[in-house]
């Protein structure tokens, strides 16, 4: 089926969804969904299934956390799970090693960083030489530091920088704070210490606008090309569901949700929860060809069958595009504000 025709089904299977959505009683469909990252970015699917975004199309989600995006793609091999929510590092390294996926929508498109150095390091160019402390190597916290790297013009190599692993976000903080590393890439609330204390802000990632796509919808290409009306409705969620988090009317419901998922205790750090996932969210959920081109360059640098991967067999924008064209996203965009 030609990428047209394919689209124009979808379109008139959402026609027909939407004429009837008031008279018809959606049969449940599970939805399970395996994800490592426990942040923000997997807010668009807790806030979908905590308000019953996803139910109203018939879809019975739940959000599975596990200890990595490895766990997580051996759980929908192994069909525990129908989808999985990865960074694109993790999507191209399992293309690579020969799993087909088919990815079909994200709802964040900025990295919620500060790359933060030692307070003698003043600028870029005093990175020469220094050990940045990142989580592993090819995994997301990396991923997004090369990307900030990336784009501020510096390869690692040619600076002599030593990637060091550490452990997780609060770990490689503490690491920054005692003076085993020299820099690192922490999200906005750990990073509130850091500068305090007089550390340097180097970079601030979400102002950089470098090409960059959070987690994605992902499962194996053939489920997804088996059961088109069933993805078609897992976006509607997606795209509905981060609609409602761009609704500033909806603020208390939102961080309700983040507060009961990130175990949050203080109001502040709520509040700063907030704005990052206000920062990051997007009704831009079409898969991005320019932030997989830009992270498989990077990341083939320490697996160099990335390299081989055609990305266009990955991304499947077919569902966003029916749902474009059906008028349901520019609806959603009026909800934004």
């Amino acid at each position: 089926m030609t990428v047209t025709r394919r689209v124009s089904t979808l379109f008139a299977v959402l026609c027909i969804s939407t004429m009837h959505l008031a008279t018809i009683a959606y049969t449940q469909e599970n939805f399970r969904v395996s994800y490592g990252g426990y942040n923000e970015t997997a807010a668009p699917m807790w806030v979908g299934i905590d308000k019953g975004l996803f139910k109203k199309y018939g879809i019975d989600a739940s959000m599975i956390q596990v200890r990595s995006g490895a766990l997580s793609i051996a759980a929908l091999v192994s069909r525990e799970v129908e989808a999985v929510w990865p960074a694109q590092s993790t999507i191209l390294s399992t293309v690579a090693g020969g799993v087909k996926l088919g990815c079909v929508a994200s709802a964040t498109n900025k990295i919620p960083r500060q790359l933060l150095a030692r307070k003698e390091i003043k600028s870029i160019e005093e990175l020469r030489g220094r050990i940045i402390g990142v989580q592993s190597i090819g995994g997301g916290f990396w991923l997004q530091t090369m990307i900030i790297l990336d784009h501020l013009g510096v390869d690692p190599d040619k600076y002599g920088l030593k990637m060091r692993v550490i452990g997780d976000g609060p770990v490689i903080a503490q690491a920054l704070m005692n003076g085993n590393i020299d820099a690192a890439a922490l999200t906005y609330s750990l990073s509130e210490a850091p500068l305090k204390a007089g550390f340097r802000s180097l970079a601030d990632a979400a102002e950089l606008k470098a090409p960059y796509q959070g987690p994605s919808i992902c499962a194996l290409k053939e489920l997804v090309a088996n059961r088109q009306d069933f993805f078609l409705r897992v976006t509607k969620g997606l795209v509905e569901a981060t609609a409602y988090i761009l609704d500033t009317n909806n603020k208390p419901e939102v961080m309700k949700t983040l507060q009961k998922h990130l175990r949050l205790q203080k109001v502040d750090e709520v509040e700063a929860s907030y704005k990052v996932l206000r920062l990051m969210a997007t009704l831009d959920v079409a898969p991005n060809p320019a932030a997989y081109k830009s992270v498989q360059r990077i990341v083939a640098t320490v697996n160099p069958k990335i390299a081989q991967v055609d990305i266009e067999q990955i991304m499947d924008s077919s569902f966003v595009r029916a749902l474009e064209s059906s008028g349901f996203i520019a609806e959603q965009r009026k909800k934004a504000r």
